[in-house]
């Protein structure tokens, strides 16, 4: 009986032990949970302040100007009396260089992630991707001296010449790689082996000698091209590209890796080449995480401001034709950082208050970018998972 009553009280000493590392686990987890919870609500109360604080001092501008001068006329002098304040120019020019150095970084960093993921040997990757990821490091301040110093006069007196041999060497590599894939996807389905060989040479020979007479005729109309300022649009866009791209090639290249090699070996297995699979299978797979690079490339090209200060010539009109790179500009972020010690002096005043509106306006167009690349994202990872 004394035995029984051991076992027992040590039945229920182990059971009463149990129940408080249960209670004790759960409160951990509960604590951990409250505190991860604090810390990301603590980070969106932040930018809900951010955007409390900048609307706070943009409104009034508006309440004062209403909203019609400052998004359809491009009349800027803030120093008048009375000033005028049409953002219409300033905002194309924000626009106009974020979207230069995107068809320009874009490309690039997409192709240099498939090639680091997918083509080169993994010990030149171990060197190449940290070099990529090394412009990063650099402080924009030094990027905009040098699209000031040495690549704006290059531009000036130079400025053909550069442009053709700009021409052939970043868009030969394009041109290589889309020839090389056109012939594989246009051939793969002949099953005949030496009737698609046969294909397959003569589809890369027509289409190398239609890339060499497109690069020619192109790079001939660019070398005759003068250009009357370096500080320009075309300028700032360079600059920038290289700016975003370490944050293309690094997540989308992160994303591909993420695919994993059972899909790539898969595809393989089911004979696709190496093209296709790129094409056709590694790339949707990874569709998701080359939009996130995009955008957060984008949006880094948006949100400079040392650059596109030093380098775009703050010139607060729409070029002529719309699209004429060559021309300078004026963007949101060099007004904003070159107006807000004069307007500092004035508070209160609709020249104070219009520079809220730009960083406001910034926000906005930031806000809805992350919104609509979410949806796409979502939307993609629905149609990957079949639903």
């Amino acid at each position: 009986m004394a035995d029984e009553s051991v076992g027992g009280n040590n039945r229920t000493n182990a059971f009463v032990v149990s129940a408080q590392k249960r209670t004790m686990q759960k409160a951990a987890k509960q604590v951990g949970e409250g505190v991860l919870l604090g810390i990301g609500s603590f980070v969106a109360i932040i930018v809900l302040f951010i955007f409390y604080f900048v609307a706070r001092d943009a409104v009034p501008f508006f309440q004062l100007r209403g909203f019609t001068e400052f998004f359809t006329s491009s009349n800027w002098s803030p120093a008048d009396k009375p000033g005028t304040f049409g953002a219409l120019a300033i905002i194309y020019g924000s626009l106009m260089v974020t979207l230069g150095s995107a068809m320009i970084a874009v490309p690039m960093g997409v192709t240099a992630a498939i090639c680091l993921s997918d083509i080169l040997p993994f010990s030149v990757r171990q060197y190449a991707k940290p070099v990529i990821e090394m412009l990063a490091a650099i402080p924009s301040v030094a990027f905009g001296f040098f699209a000031l110093v040495v690549l704006a006069p290059l531009l000036q007196n130079n400025g053909g010449p550069m442009l053709m041999w700009a021409w052939w060497i970043l868009v030969s590599p394009f041109l290589l790689l889309a020839v090389i894939v056109a012939a594989d996807l246009l051939t793969n389905d002949i099953k005949d082996p030496t009737r698609r060989k046969q294909l397959h040479v003569t589809l890369l020979l027509l289409f190398a000698l239609l890339s060499v007479f497109l690069l020619y005729k192109v790079g001939t109309l660019l070398s005759a091209i003068q250009i009357i300022t370096g500080t320009n649009a075309l300028n700032v866009s360079i600059i920038l590209s290289f700016m975003a791209l370490p944050t293309i090639v690094s997540v989308s290249e992160d994303a591909l890796q993420a695919v994993g090699r059972d899909i790539r070996e898969g595809s393989y297995a089911l004979g696709a080449t190496r093209a296709e699979t790129i094409v056709k299978t590694i790339l949707p797979a990874a569709s998701s995480g080359i939009l996130a690079a995009v955008i957060l490339g984008i949006m880094r090209a948006l949100g400079e401001t040392m650059v596109v200060w030093m380098a775009s010539g703050n010139s607060s009109h729409i070029p002529e034709p719309w699209f004429n790179y060559l021309e300078a500009v004026r963007t949101l972020t060099a007004t904003i950082a070159g107006d807000m010690g004069e307007a500092d002096q004035v508070t209160g005043s609709a020249r104070y208050h219009v520079l809220f509106a730009m960083g406001l306006l910034l926000l906005v167009i930031s806000f809805i970018s992350n919104l609509v690349s979410e949806r796409i994202v979502v939307r993609q990872r629905k149609i990957l998972s079949g639903q």
